[in-house]
């Protein structure tokens, strides 16, 4: 693992990690933690801090803005991120080639979440809107989906005034609206939120029970009354052992994490206590899983695609007396050993991970204490 390796310390213990997604920003990585965000180009060995938001509160969530473009593509650089702290606000956090780091708070008091906010992610699709809308989920059992760019402002009742979509913005003699928020509740808390490159109209939703919800957030609401999962949920998938487990009371709660294959729109990935499973939406199956497994009998964390090599996926293990841990699966041997990485001995463990989506060799960037270590995984 020392090959390749970068190692960035962030002053606190880091909570989230996140790395963006698009081509234009493949070596971009998020990290937050206590207080703040940073944002990191990570260029192996060496990585530079590019900003630095100072939030004031624990961060519990993070999603890339399409927008974001990094200084290594473009000398018109841009960074663009939401963010969710633990007083359950949100913020747009953007600096650019032309402007310094700006932070913009929304979504907070009765407007907003009223739980810990645990996911979030931006609108799919390849038109302008996707970085319009951005969608969270909580423990509050809610669905936001929030225009960053309202054409009215809500607490005037007037039009917005015309503005780019640029961080030029706030220069604006007007001050920028409130987000507005198209609210979908559900039956039980909710954990993790995906969009997918091929859809602007669906979130994937996945709930701590066992349930996981193709949601239609564009639907008509004349039709589909707002506020109801049932009239906007397209397709639902159980993950049959974890709902069991649910209904008798014994479930492990929290550990719902679903995540969407980016290269094809019919592939869902999730772990649900010790077990993983991989659904085909081209195969209903009643909603079952195609393929389950066993990462860690002990619980798994965290279910991630690797985008630079799809049929990988990967799951962290939540138990401390493991240490850090990740286990490398490949989806067309579900069943054979996993490759096994272990970051850090125990009581460490893995708080948060993602894939970098830089080409080549496949590239984890994980969070343990007061770090994170970006390397190539070396999988075969």
């Amino acid at each position: 693992m020392d090959s390749g390796l970068v190692r960035i310390g962030h002053g606190s213990d880091v909570f989230v990690v996140r790395a963006c997604s698009s081509d234009d920003g493949a070596d971009l990585l998020a990290i937050a933690g206590e207080h703040s965000v940073e944002i990191f180009r990570v260029s192996p060995p060496t990585s530079e801090r590019v900003a630095s938001f100072h939030i004031g509160r624990r961060i519990t969530a993070l999603a890339w803005s399409p927008r974001s473009i990094s200084p290594s593509s473009s000398d018109d650089w841009v960074i663009e991120i939401t963010a969710a702290a633990s007083d359950f606000s949100l913020h747009l956090l953007t600096k650019s080639s032309t402007s310094s780091e700006n932070m913009f708070a929304f979504g907070g008091g009765l407007s907003g979440h009223h739980g810990k906010v645990n996911d979030m992610c931006f609108c799919g699709g390849r038109d302008q809107d996707n970085a319009r809308y951005v969608a969270t989920v909580a423990d509050d059992k809610m669905l936001m989906v929030w225009d960053l760019h309202p054409a009215l402002d809500i607490s005037s009742g007037i039009p917005s005034p015309e503005r780019s979509m640029g961080t030029g913005a706030s220069s604006s003699p007007h001050p920028r609206p409130q987000p507005t928020a198209y609210v979908i509740s559900f039956p039980h808390p909710l954990v993790t939120v995906n969009c997918h490159q091929f859809s602007s109209k669906e979130f994937l939703v996945s709930d701590c029970r066992g349930s996981i919800f193709l949601t239609d957030w564009r639907s008509d609401p004349e039709q589909s009354e707002q506020g109801s999962w049932r009239h906007s949920s397209v397709i639902e998938l159980v993950e049959p052992h974890a709902l069991s487990k649910s209904l008798m009371g014994i479930s492990s709660q929290w550990t719902g994490f679903a995540a969407w294959r980016q290269d094809n729109i019919d592939i869902v990935g999730a772990t649900y206590g010790s077990r993983f499973s991989i659904w085909d939406l081209s195969k209903p199956q009643g909603g079952k899983p195609l393929q389950t497994g066993i990462s860690f009998p002990e619980g798994g964390h965290q279910f991630r695609w690797c985008p630079t090599s799809p049929d990988y996926f990967a799951v962290a293990s939540q138990c401390p007396t493991k240490g850090a841990v990740i286990h490398i699966h490949d989806m067309n041997y579900v069943h054979a050993q996993p490759h096994v990485i272990n970051i850090a001995p125990r009581p460490h463990r893995v708080r948060d991970f993602d894939f970098m989506a830089r080409r080549g060799n496949p590239a984890l960037a994980v969070a343990y204490g007061v770090e994170v270590v970006v390397f190539p995984i070396g999988v075969e």
